[in-house]
């Protein structure tokens, strides 16, 4: 697929960043016209996915979050979001609905929100080298729009 548009982020884990990837990419994502349950669902997806880096990435430190984002031919938001952090010891278990290491607060569901409100979704990790999270959504064009 054409690369249409990209943008790239990079910010620190702080909580207070997680509302700024939310706006980033709504305002990206807005150029593909998407409704307001597309952008809730894209928002919601990237909150998931920066929080895991917030909390399980680096839960005693900060490090770097990567957000990019590109808009592919076919009307296609294409996601990353990476981190340096200490990885995922078992990928398969961390896709289990309700598994968290983040301690009893935590519901253990962000990944699978992130699937459920994504097109396609893929994750790869490697422990003490950090997490990288792939996510597409397709928006549905509207109105004979081109």
């Amino acid at each position: 697929m054409k690369t249409e548009n990209y943008m790239n982020l990079e910010f620190p884990s702080k909580s207070a960043n997680e509302s700024f990837a939310r706006a980033a990419i709504a305002c990206f994502a807005a150029q593909l016209d998407p409704t307001l349950d597309e952008v809730g669902d894209i928002k919601t997806a990237v909150s998931e996915a920066v929080t895991n880096c917030i909390v399980h990435a680096y839960p005693d430190s900060i490090g770097p979050v990567i957000l990019r984002a590109k808009i592919l031919s076919g009307n296609v938001l294409d996601i990353v979001i990476k981190d340096r952090g200490r990885g995922i010891e078992d990928i398969e278990q961390a896709r289990k609905p309700m598994f968290t290491t983040g301690g009893e607060e935590r519901s253990g569901m962000g990944i699978t929100i992130m699937e459920s409100f994504m097109t396609e979704f893929s994750i790869s990790s490697k422990e003490g080298k950090g997490t990288s999270i792939h996510m597409k959504r397709k928006i549905v064009r509207r109105g004979g729009k081109k």
